[in-house]
């Protein structure tokens, strides 16, 4: 059985035009142990996935109109918000966007990590600071016993981002959802933090859903990827496959992007190829028809008068495309 399960997902927001299916019908499996990433531009549905599983999506705004979201056996779109928050860091856990907005300006680095461990592990205080000392030292924070009474201003993006590392992984997850966890950071923090991450999945055996835009960087973490397109999903499958094979004009558009990844494809340089047009409106989410068809060169009049059905091209890869047999 897989430790997560999520089957046929609609999640609805409310907008000044009515409500809009900003997750629609999405189903996957995640593995114990196991790498997972979701693709796709901005507003493409991935953050609000991600929320969902946490059971935080924004109260009176966001809901869960349909499907399921099973955790280790259990169904978390039922759970008592009591049972939520038993649940939130200690088995599952989040790396948000931006760390300074996630780290409280007013506390040291120490006491925010302690408090997790108190929370969750009903730690004492010295037990639970001398934990953090030993967590930030995890993460290669140099210093850690002079650095735990640094307040989040005193450090760099990239250290302020390894915190949130800490303590996500503070109580041992069994799922960390990284969303975005590079942003705004230099190439070389970049590849510092991936590794990290890496290292830290194979220490603690956790299970990993990186959210993010950024091709090159699904091919650097993820065994398998989901590409998001308008709340939907556009391809499935191993990133090795999908990225030598993308069965969906979006997936391929997204690694002609990549200067790169086209590198490791083909022996002769590509020209980089933009994806043209954006993502359609929210309100466009639900129309029963191809959402990419607008910005696809290969569009025919199928794929603008109805919803393309997912092909399987063997047992794990998955496209959503008319022409998926073509491509």
């Amino acid at each position: 059985m897989a430790l997560l399960s999520v089957k046929n997902l609609q999640i609805e927001i409310k907008t000044r035009a009515g409500v809009a299916p900003v997750i629609d019908d999405l189903s996957f499996d995640l593995e114990a142990g196991e790498s997972l990433s979701f693709v796709g531009e901005s507003g493409c549905g991935k953050s609000m996935t991600a929320l969902a599983l946490m059971g935080l999506l924004p109260e009176g705004v966001g809901s869960v109109a349909a499907g399921s979201i099973t955790f280790d056996g259990e169904e978390l779109t039922t759970a008592t918000e009591t049972r939520l928050r038993e649940i939130r860091g200690n088995d599952i856990s989040m790396i948000f966007q931006e760390p300074m907005t996630s780290l409280n300006p007013l506390f040291t680095i120490g006491e925010q990590i302690a408090e997790v461990l108190r929370a969750h592990q009903n730690l004492s205080r010295k037990a639970a600071w001398n934990q953090a000392i030993e967590l930030l030292d995890a993460v290669r924070i140099p210093n850690a016993k002079a650095r735990v009474n640094d307040y989040p201003f005193q450090m760099s993006g990239g250290q302020r981002q390894r915190v949130m590392i800490a303590i996500a992984l503070a109580c041992q997850p069994k799922i960390l959802i990284a969303d975005e966890p590079t942003t705004a950071l230099d190439v070389t923090v970049q590849a510092q933090i991936f590794d990290l991450l890496q290292d830290m999945r194979r220490q603690t055996d956790s299970s990993i859903i990186l959210i993010t835009h950024d091709m090159g960087a699904v091919a650097e973490m993820a065994e398998r990827m989901i590409v998001m397109y308008a709340g939907r999903k556009a391809e499935l499958g191993p990133v090795e496959d999908v990225i030598a094979n993308p069965r969906h004009p979006y997936t391929a558009g997204l690694i002609s992007c990549v200067p790169h990844i086209l590198s490791t494809l083909t022996e002769e340089r590509e020209k980089l190829v933009e994806v043209p047009g954006i993502v359609p409106p929210l309100n466009d989410f639900g129309k029963d028809s191809c959402l990419f068809a607008s910005r696809c060169q290969q569009a025919q009049a199928q794929c603008l008068e109805a919803r393309p059905p997912e092909i399987e091209f063997g047992p794990e890869h998955q496209s959503a495309c008319w022409r998926a047999q073509e491509l």
